[in-house]
């Protein structure tokens, strides 16, 4: 049976049922969501002479809701003309709606008996084959499903998705006693193709596998920070970045999260599971059950384990439960992992470590690699599954059992041993089968220990995914230090960066070349992709910032040129250019993707041309990039000034997209050209199908622009007024005025005498004049240094 979802009907418009409803918005899908109506008016109401029947007041809970949804930050949704896709109604007034949505997500309170009257009063209208899910977060789902019909059962199941929505990808789908087969298998797919999730099917176990692995890690940790006696921001040092983690770590992410939260599913699984060999480490420690009696649970009430105040970050002393000034942390076992770029490859260092950071690795490592063992078969029959959900709920950028095979098996085994614990029978049968690691890479595919055959399985789902680490080292074609060309197949090579934060350097930029060079004489086409957690943070500007100190000004404007001719081979090579950025795409980032011949975005793509931030203007050909499209909408005979504007304050601005969809809204991506790809795992799969099907289809190598109309002293003048009077009117530095004069120079081709065509080349020499002038200046200097001390923009 052929299933397609057009219509999704959300019962439930709290936090989580909001941002559900938001994600589905986000995928194009139409939302219907639906809240209980208030028993009371209030009191703004009330003075209206408003009525508990008037159609506000009945829908007032759910319209509240969704605003507060939209109005939060991070947003749920990619862009606000989105929301328009959610219908907002009531459970009394509307309920008969669903018989016409495919399917039907329950998103109420924690409790069981309201969950149950849901579900009956869903059951008198859906139109049977309609999906119905619970959120539930732990809830059994045989329970549930109890005294409905056949037909509600076999199409019923779990689907949690993680908070928030749109941000964390564990999608775990938890089947009932009697949910179809095929009714698992679609939303598998569904979740990872349309929603963008790592779609994991979950035993029907409480808190399934992300919240029972993730909520052991805190609570064993909770105890840890006693017994070792270290400080909430030691812990948070250590569990943060340095070992792949969230920057938010352990305890600002129950801040964050809040703390009643994670009381709620600590106690569920004391309460429900007896026979869980570390069932008393789920108690709750005294210092936590105060936090709770004080009402200290995290953002949401002012305070958790820290305390803002002022401009001041304040930290809970955990033992005389009063608020401190925030110390920092500093482990000698961190420092012998600095020049380790790898999280992976520093868990091997770290558990040597000598001191308390080491003997801390030590102790919550062997806790946590018994206690996945151990989990299997119960919560699920596969290893990777635990993974996955721990990488996708949680942020991590490793698996507990990704960690444990780099730290390698044995060695694990002897680390718990030391703290009298013991892993699951199968690990050492699994030793003794021959097999010494959980995980293996063949053919450029990942392969899982599978624990009835006692053999490496190939892990399902991958064909649809182009995996850069499995094919790093045995698809390589050429590397430099700054990059490595791999070969994806079908004659496409694929590029990816692999300096620090991805920046574009001179290796890089050769890099490009030699690909471009190789791709010409023996491919098809290329892909400029990676799967790092950012494309590229733009130019490295310590090397401009070096020759510019030293008044290399020659050598500065040869970089500058490499630059921008690198840019122009992207846009003008002899094969297609499919650029494919993800996250922070900054800068020179921006301006790759600004000159390829297809881009193929990520939906998290924070998209923007960032220059003005560190005193110059966009170097790498964004400036006469912008200038060109801004000319190619003139045909349309808008008021060309106006349509100028808005290109120039996208760079003055240095606006920043929040997602891929609205960085369509500031012309950094072009509707009909570029595309959208929701799951970046699919992301460098999708680009290489586009960079085949043109060349399939006959790529012609474009022709070199000299049309682009600029507008010379008409456009420059209105630029000038403007930031006259922004500087006037104190919104802008002398320095940012400086900035901006110098981009509205290029931007307007120069002060020309009326409106003139030009070519690219005669804009791209503009630009690198300016960018030049601006590195001479000290104010530009002190901006970029700041920069690299700091990482943050300064004001000058």
């Amino acid at each position: 049976m052929k299933r397609t979802i057009k219509k999704v009907a959300v019962i439930g418009s709290g936090i989580m049922g909001s941002g559900i409803a938001c994600h589905f918005a986000n995928i194009g899908v139409e939302v219907l969501l639906l809240d209980i109506v208030p028993r009371e008016l209030t009191e703004a109401e009330a003075k209206k002479g408003l009525t508990l029947e008037s159609k506000i007041v009945r829908n007032r809970l759910v319209n509240e809701h969704l605003a507060n949804s939209l109005k939060s930050k991070p947003s749920p949704i990619y862009s606000q003309q989105f929301a328009s896709r959610i219908t907002t109604g009531n459970t009394t007034d509307d309920m008969a709606k669903i018989a016409t949505m495919d399917w039907i997500i329950e998103v109420v309170v924690e409790r069981l008996d309201i969950k149950k009257m849901v579900f009956e009063q869903i059951e008198k209208f859906r139109k049977p084959g309609t999906l119905v899910t619970s959120n539930t977060s732990g809830i059994p789902i045989h329970f549930m499903s109890e005294g409905r019909s056949e037909d509600f059962q076999k199409h019923f199941c779990g689907t949690h998705f993680f908070n928030p929505a749109r941000y964390l990808k564990l999608f775990e789908i938890i089947p009932g006693p009697r949910t179809a087969t095929e009714v698992l298998d679609f939303l598998t797919d569904y979740g990872s193709r349309f929603l963008g999730k790592t779609s994991v099917v979950a035993k029907d176990t409480p808190a399934f596998i992300g919240n029972r692995i993730g909520i052991y890690g805190i609570q064993s940790l909770f105890h840890l920070v006693k017994e070792m006696g270290l400080t909430i921001e030691e812990v948070d040092k250590l569990t943060g970045p340095v070992i792949g983690r969230p920057k938010s770590a352990t305890f600002r992410t129950v801040d964050v999260v809040g703390l009643d939260t994670l009381v709620h599913v600590a106690n569920g699984i004391y309460e429900n599971c007896p026979n869980d060999e570390q069932h008393e480490l789920f108690k709750l420690p005294d210092f936590v059950n105060k936090m709770m009696e004080n009402k200290w649970l995290g953002s949401k009430t002012g305070q958790g384990f820290y305390k803002k105040v002022d401009k001041d970050i304040l930290s809970l002393d955990l033992d005389t439960l009063e608020y401190r000034p925030a110390k920092k942390a500093s482990f000698a076992t961190l420092e012998l992992t600095k020049t380790i770029d790898k999280p992976i490859d520093r868990f091997k260092v770290l558990v040597k470590g000598k001191d308390k950071a080491g003997e801390f690795y030590r102790k919550s490592f062997a806790g946590m690699f018994a206690y996945v063992s151990n989990r299997i078969p119960e919560i699920s029959d596969e290893l990777y599954k635990i993974d996955d959900a721990m990488k996708a709920g949680f942020g991590w950028e490793n698996g507990p059992f990704e960690i444990w095979d780099a730290i390698g098996v044995e060695k694990g085994i002897d680390i718990m041993k030391a703290e009298g614990l013991e892993p699951a029978a199968w690990v050492t049968e699994m030793l003794a089968s021959g097999s010494s690691s959980f995980y293996s890479i063949k053919e450029g595919a990942t392969f899982f220990y599978n624990i009835p055959t006692k053999s490496q399985n190939k892990v399902p789902g991958q064909d649809a995914f182009i995996i850069l680490n499995n094919i790093r080292e045995s698809k390589k074609v050429w590397s430099n230090s700054g990059a490595i060309i791999q070969d994806l197949g079908d004659g496409i090579l694929n590029l990816e960066f692999q300096s620090k934060m991805n920046t574009i350097g001179g290796d890089v930029l050769a890099a490009i070349n030699k690909a471009i060079d190789l791709s010409e004489k023996e491919y098809h086409g290329l892909v400029i992709g990676n799967q790092a957690a950012n494309f590229s943070v733009g130019a490295n500007i310590g090397m401009i910032f070096m020759m510019a100190v030293e008044q290399e000004y020659d050598e500065l404007n040869m970089a500058i040129k490499m630059f921008q001719d690198t840019m122009m081979r992207v846009r003008y090579s002899g094969i297609p250019v499919v650029v494919a950025p993800h996250g922070m795409t900054f800068g020179g980032g921006c301006e790759m993707s600004l000159h390829a011949d297809k881009v193929v975005a990520a939906a998290e793509t924070y998209m923007g041309l960032v220059e003005f931030g560190v005193g110059v203007i966009p170097g790498g050909g964004g400036s006469k990039e912008l200038a060109m499209r801004a000319s190619d909408l003139f045909h349309k005979n808008d008021v060309e000034l106006n349509v100028l504007q808005e290109y120039f304050l996208t760079i003055a601005m240095a606006k920043v997209s929040t997602s891929g969809y609205e960085a369509f809204d500031t012309g950094l991506l072009q509707k009909g050209k570029d595309i959208i790809v929701v799951n970046k795992d699919r992301q460098i799969a999708e680009a290489k199908k586009h960079a085949l099907l043109m060349a399939e289809a006959g790529y012609t190598q474009p022709i070199r622009r000299t049309d682009v109309k600029v507008l010379g002293k008409q456009a420059l003048g209105m630029f000038l007024v403007g930031t006259d009077q922004m500087e006037a009117g104190k919104y802008i530095s002398e320095h940012d005025k400086k900035i901006a004069n110098k981009l509205a120079y290029v931007m307007a081709g120069g002060d020309l005498s009326e409106p003139t065509l030009v070519s690219e080349q005669y804009l791209l020499d503009l630009e690198r004049e300016a960018f030049l002038s601006l590195c001479t200046e000290r104010k530009t200097l002190e901006r970029i240094q700041f920069m690299l001390t700091k990482g943050k923009p300064l004001r000058n």
